[in-house]
């Protein structure tokens, strides 16, 4: 095997960046501490003992079996849900419910229906500080309506919009708050393959030129290896980091890259990783 070719080093613990990952300080912006999680009503353990750091400007792609507790993990993360024990930290100050500077997206949209796609954008902002500084807040929202490329469809409703746009405005209504890190819950998991394609790089040229921090769930391991600075494969329940792959991969990444060897042998690897422990 040539050097060029190795696979990369690989451990459960937090490392410093891969040589295709953005530049970092080194801060660590979220932190999980020994999280585990049961579910007294069913006795079932869904996460057991993570730990995990995200460094500042680091994105992080977490893949796993179904039901291994991707989703829990992330919700206990933004504070939605509380561990059993452990404790996520944020800044280093424990979360213990929602917090304004965490972002959080879902697979769908979820877009008030009654309101236009600026006012989709701005609701956080009135539901926050009321609809008066929501209003003040009206050019940021379009700049960054206009940076997902819909800011001419700022005054059209959900039900004008395709699902790749509708998914653009949830991006800017996360954004319009300036949180400190970025949770994504497969975030395109709904859309068809092109369009996904095309969020998941403008998804990443958002993270590049806000250096934002960010961490999202996936099921497709081809999505998890294009955005990541980092891969976390986890293992089936009770959920368990198994490996941490390093993605050195260089930005900005294309989809020509997916048809590279090196592309096609971290993709191998993860894959590799998640057959010892179940199916995706």
């Amino acid at each position: 095997m040539k050097p060029q070719d190795a696979l990369p080093s690989t451990d459960t613990r937090s490392r410093s960046r891969s040589p295709g990952a953005r530049p970092s300080n080194g801060r660590v912006v979220l932190e999980v501490d020994g999280v585990s999680k049961v579910y007294p009503r069913n006795s079932v353990r869904a996460l057991d003992g993570i730990d995990l750091e995200i460094h500042d400007g680091e994105f992080v792609s977490i893949i796993g079996p179904s039901g291994c507790g991707k989703s829990t993990l992330l919700q206990i993360a933004a504070g939605l849900i509380p561990a059993t024990t452990g404790e996520p930290r944020l800044e280093g100050t424990p979360v213990v419910g929602p917090r304004r500077d965490i972002g959080m997206m879902f697979q769908q949209a979820t877009l008030s229906p009654w309101r236009t796609a600026l006012q989709n954008v701005l609701l956080p902002i009135e539901i926050r500080d009321g609809a008066k500084l929501a209003r003040a807040r009206s050019d940021t929202a379009m700049e960054l309506l206009h940076l997902v490329g819909v800011g001419e469809f700022a005054k059209a409703y959900p039900g004008e919009l395709s699902g790749g746009m509708a998914q653009r405005v949830a991006v800017c209504r996360m954004l319009i708050t300036e949180p400190a890190v970025l949770l994504l819950d497969e975030p395109f998991g709904a859309l068809d393959e092109l369009t996904r394609d095309r969020m998941n790089e403008e998804l990443q040229r958002i993270c590049l030129e806000r250096n934002a921090t960010a961490v999202m769930v996936t099921h497709s391991i081809a999505e998890a290896v294009f955005l990541a600075d980092r891969v976390v494969v986890m293992s089936a329940r009770p959920g368990r980091i198994a490996e941490i792959v390093d993605v050195d991969l260089p930005r900005p990444r294309t989809f020509e890259m997916t048809a590279e060897p090196r592309f096609a042998k971290l993709t191998q690897h993860v894959r590799g990783e998640l057959d010892l422990g179940g199916q995706l």
